[in-house]
């Protein structure tokens, strides 16, 4: 999660050349927010829910913090924290897993289809050669793939430790 957060906060909002002659564009963003200030605040969120799993394997995930109005020091309830785990660990899986199904076969996530199709094609559109920019961008967002199944495997844990399931 943290390398691809990196990444594009280093391609769209600081400029570092990770990328060669591709137009990032305004994609669907409203005009008044700015692409950069888009990227941080995507980024930001996505680590925030990603250090949500820490709670599935430590006791912040079993009582409410006192700092917490109304609920502080109560136990929380296993399923209030299994079921959105685990549509978010099926949600990752299958986004990333097309995203990379759709990427070898040399297509965006919305179905355009790359000038030079398959795999090389896809790199070649985001990165502009296959070189060390490449490298950069596989070894930044390849753990993406990983996250939904690790998602799963934790929070299936987490059920067993809790006895979520009697």
């Amino acid at each position: 999660m943290l390398p691809s957060g990196l990444w594009r906060i280093a391609q769209v909002t600081f400029g570092v050349p990770l990328t060669k002659d591709v137009d990032l564009g305004q994609g669907q963003l409203p005009d008044w927010l700015p692409m950069e200030i888009y990227v941080v605040i995507l980024s930001i969120v996505a680590e925030g829910l990603a250090f949500l799993a820490v709670g599935l394997v430590s006791t912040w995930g079993e009582v409410w913090p006192r700092w917490v109005p109304f609920a502080a020091g109560k136990p929380i309830r296993p399923l209030s924290a299994i079921i959105p785990a685990a549509l978010g660990a099926v949600a990752l899986t299958v986004t990333w897993t097309m995203a990379l199904i759709l990427s070898l076969r040399g297509r965006a996530l919305d179905g355009r289809q790359f000038g030079d199709g398959g795999w090389r094609g896809s790199l070649t559109h985001d990165v502009g050669e296959l070189g060390w920019r490449a490298w950069v961008f596989v070894t930044a967002y390849l753990p993406l793939l990983a996250w939904g199944p690790l998602l799963a495997a934790v929070t299936y844990a987490y059920a067993v430790r809790r006895k979520a399931f009697k």
